[in-house]
This record gives C-alpha cells, structure tokens and sequence, in this order.
C-alpha cells in the first residue's frame, strides 16, 4: 500500500540543514563532488531514510518494532509488504503530518512471526531530490504454536443462552494477553466479559442471557500473541452469529415434567424421567445445549457405569454437559415411567420409538430445540452442575463470572 506526502517546500530555515547534513556525511565517507544526498554519489541512502529492523535482519520477535524514518527529508511514499509462505499482504500504515516518520497501523502492522517483509521507501528533500531505499528482514519461526477451538459456528443461529467457548492446544500462562487479543462484540451492544476455567479454558458470556435477534461478533487476533513461554498463537480469524427465538426449558425432577416457554410463555408440558434415586440423579443448575444428534450411541462405561447399558441407537440427543448428560428419546421404557419415575442414569428421558419420529415428544422438542437452549434442572437430589461441565457458565451469578476474567 502505498502512503503518499505532499512535497516539501525550500526553504531558508531548512537550507543548513542540509548544508551541515552534506558536510558531515562528506567527512565520515571521504566522498568528493557537490552532488545532494539525496541524488546517491554524495553519501548513502540509509542515513537519509533509517527503516527499523534494519536491512537483513533476522529472527525479529513479535514485540519488535516496524518504523521508516526521514530525519531532515520528508517520505513521499512508503510500501511494505508481508510474505508468508506464497501469500503477499500489504501491511497498512500512515506518514506523519510532517512527512518525517511512517508507522504501521491496526492489528495488520504488528510484527508477524513466520514472515519475510520487504520495504520500500522513496523520500525527497526541500528542493525536490528523490532518494530511494528498499529493506528486507525476517521474522522469528517458533517451535511452538498453540490454537482455540472455538463454538459456536461461523453463520449459526444459536440460542439466547449460548456461551463463546476456547479450549486451548496448549495451556496458556499469559492469559491477560491472550483474552485482551479476543474480542466479542453484540449489536445491539452488551457487555461481554471472558472468564477462565483453569489454563486451556476461555468462555465469554454477557450478564444476562442474549435477547433474540442479537448478532455477534468474535475477533481472534491471536497470531503470534504469546500464551506461554515460545508458544504463539496462530489465529486471525473473525465469526459471526445470530440469536434466534427465545427458548428455556425447566425440568423438575421431582414432578417428572419439562415445561417449555418461548419468548417466556409456556407452549408445552412434557412429561420425563431423569436420573434414578442415589448414584445416578440428575445434576440441578442451568445447562446449555451444546451439541445434537438423530441418532448416537450411549455406552455406560464411558461415563463410569461399567457395562450396565450399551444402547446403539439412542435418538433425538441433545448434549447438556461434557461429562454426558443428555436430553434424549427413550424408546426402551415403559411409557407409564414418564411423568411418574426416575429411572435413567442422570439423563432426562422423553417418550420416543426405536428410529426416533417427529411426531413423539423426544422428536417434537428436538426440532424445536437450538443450540444454545438453556435446560434448568430444579428438584433432583443431585448437586448444582458445575460451570465449566459443558456450557454450565451461567451458574455462576455476573460477579463471580467477572471475577474470572484476566482483564481487571
């Protein structure tokens, strides 16, 4: 990209300037003739134009500092450029009001890691002679990177209670410059504040679920942002999504219900069964749609229930937390359970067929169902969910959540 100055005008203040610049630059390079530095035979480019790194530079770090420089000229033009493996990006950047210095500008200006950046530089005097300077230098390739995993989905349509989420590659020790190098945004605009669950962890959240229709918006600046020790991020990234219609679920474990509401009334009283009496209740606290599958199979000796069941075809699965309960069809109980028993293994269980059909209850709400749908549960036996079990973060109340935050 190009950065264009008007040319300067001469002057009598700035004659000995270049008078006493010519002079010197004579002496320390022996050079002889009356030619302008700015014309090449009357001393070298460099000390007209000063680029920073300097030229051949190599392994520049991500702290480091771009920045051209015409101490006694003005710069006409400035064009740096970024090669990254086969790809060349223009690198944004302004020429100051005086024309003596240019700097990068925006996130696109910081030093990037992996890269070989050329410059080139055209600066003219106060009686229009021209010089020019072209630069290379080289950038830091680190042995480690770390990315985030993100949800939800570029383009998605969520629920009002859907939760931004990063698992990290790696764990991150520089958490403050990693969460200041994400940015969540909503329009309409609402404060949303990041909270870490341990060091691979980075959730964000507003105070109060989102209102429908809202969109936002998540920046990833992480590439070359420094999570730990010589591991750097590797993301540049933006993802938008939408907030659809307001649904919440409230199941009461103890009167063997679901109430449904939409945009807070209640369309529906679906009847459940949830975990069994003891070792298997139903974790209570709001939970968070996360994932969901037609079909999935639910083997008990991947949560810790040995071979007590290994059911292949479980339908209409919805996810409530990682460590795996779901809301789903149950076509292997008698239909008399529902509404009346506790008999599952800490999921909550609505009336299905073996195959799922739209036409159950199970497959009723699974069409109406967003990810992103909160699930309250109240009444079991069991504890409250924990806020980093799935999408669990709004269990917390917004002080606590804000206390998580590595910004403060």
């Amino acid at each position: 990209m190009n950065h264009v100055a008007k040319r300067a005008v001469a002057s009598r203040a700035t004659a000995p300037t270049w008078a006493g610049l010519f002079v010197v630059l004579a002496v320390l390079t022996g050079c002889t003739g009356t030619g302008s530095i700015f014309g090449g035979s009357a001393g070298p480019p460099q000390e007209a134009i000063q680029v920073t790194p300097q030229d051949g530079a190599k392994n520049i770090g991500p702290d480091g500092r771009l920045a051209v420089k015409a101490p006694d000229g003005r710069l006409r033009s400035v064009e740096v450029t970024r090669t990254e493996g086969a790809r060349r990006r223009a690198v944004p950047g302004e020429i100051a009001r005086d024309g003596r210095s240019w700097t990068p500008r925006g996130s696109e200006g910081r030093i990037r890691l992996g890269a070989k950046y050329s410059v080139d530089a055209v600066a003219v005097d106060g009686s229009g002679n021209r010089t020019t300077r072209h630069t290379t230098f080289t950038t830091l390739v680190p042995g480690h990177r770390f990315i985030g995993y993100f949800k939800p989905e570029n383009r998605s349509t969520v629920g009002t209670g859907m939760i931004v989420s990063f698992d990290f590659s790696r764990p991150v020790t520089h958490r403050a410059a990693v969460q200041r190098a994400i940015k969540v945004t909503a329009v309409p605009p609402v404060e949303v504040v990041g909270h870490w669950f341990g060091a691979d962890r980075l959730d964000f959240r507003p105070a109060e679920y989102w209102k429908p229709g809202t969109e936002v918006t998540v920046e990833m600046a992480l590439r070359d942002v420094e999570g730990a020790p010589h591991v750097y991020g590797t993301q540049d990234k933006k993802v938008v999504f939408e907030i659809g219609r307001s649904q919440s679920s409230l199941v009461d474990a103890a009167a063997h219900t679901m109430e449904v509401r939409r945009d807070g009334e209640l369309v529906s009283t679906i009847p459940i069964t949830a975990g069994a009496a003891g070792k298997t209740t139903t974790y209570n606290g709001k939970m968070v749609v996360s994932e969901m599958r037609e079909v999935t199979r639910m083997d008990g000796r991947t949560v810790g229930f040995g071979g007590e069941y290994d059911i292949k075809d479980v339908p209409h699965a919805i996810r409530l937390t990682d460590s795996g309960t779901f809301l789903h069809g149950n076509y292997w109980s008698d239909e008399g359970i529902f509404g009346s028993e506790n008999v599952s293994h800490g999921c909550v269980g609505l009336e299905d067929v073996r195959g799922g059909s739209s036409d159950t209850p199970a497959g009723r709400f699974y069409d109406r169902t967003l990810i992103g749908d909160v699930v309250e549960v109240v009444n079991s036996e069991d504890k409250k969910v924990a806020p980093d079990n799935g999408l669990g973060g709004w269990n917390l109340d917004w002080t606590r959540w804000k206390a998580g935050s590595a910004l403060r």
